[in-house]
């Protein structure tokens, strides 16, 4: 459609008759119903006799969420009630209401996604150590810290690893730390490595 047409077209529109005054009693009833459910609710809305939807079995109140954040591709989603359509379709007279939502300008709107918490490595030596380490993954998870667990290579790989995963931890777990219910827990940003019970590992953790 060429950019005449359309402003005539607008034009045409501009001088129609408006939907709002024709009306019957119920119509007008349950408009002002819907405007007092919204203004009660604080939803801002624009009454706009132009809207028209695509399809025949609306009744009632058509809408569309707008933005302006998208340029000319405002409209977000619409719907609108279609109480007769169950009842076109053979059935029982049915209440309905729906709508549609483009899911790519909805993710354009979205906020931006928080960056992932960054995980605790876990980095058993042995197969005892590997069986508790699956534990105190367990336990850590439950208490909302991130973990992730390797147990290939050696450790000098392992802590390569942690570190492409930007972790900031590693938890080194071997059969003498076992022994004594304890792990090696070093801070990967400083460097600094201690020893922490097992029991105490989620609260250092967390602080």
């Amino acid at each position: 459609m060429k950019a005449c047409d359309v402003l005539r077209t607008f034009a045409l529109i501009a001088g129609a008759p408006s939907f709002a005054d024709h009306l019957n009693q119920a119509s007008r009833d349950f408009f002002s119903a819907v405007k007092d459910g919204l203004a009660a609710a604080g939803v801002p809305f624009e009454v706009d006799p132009a809207l028209v939807r695509g399809l025949d079995y609306y009744t009632h109140t058509a809408f569309e969420f707008v933005t302006t954040h998208l340029g000319a591709q405002g409209t977000v989603l619409g719907g609108g009630r279609y109480d007769g359509l169950i009842a076109e379709l053979g059935g029982p007279p049915t209440a309905g209401i729906g709508w549609a939502g483009g899911i790519e300008r909805l993710v354009m709107l979205a906020n931006a996604v928080p960056p992932a918490p960054r995980p605790v490595a876990i980095a058993p030596l042995g197969a005892a150590a590997e069986a508790k380490a699956l534990g105190i993954a367990r336990a850590l998870r439950r208490q909302g810290i991130a973990v992730e667990q390797d147990y290939r290579g050696n450790m000098k790989r392992r802590m390569q690893r942690a570190n492409k995963l930007n972790a900031r931890a590693a938890i080194i777990l071997g059969d003498d730390e076992l022994a004594r219910g304890v792990v090696q827990l070093k801070d990967l940003d400083s460097g600094v490595q201690r020893e922490v019970a097992i029991d105490a590992l989620a609260a250092e953790l967390r602080d």
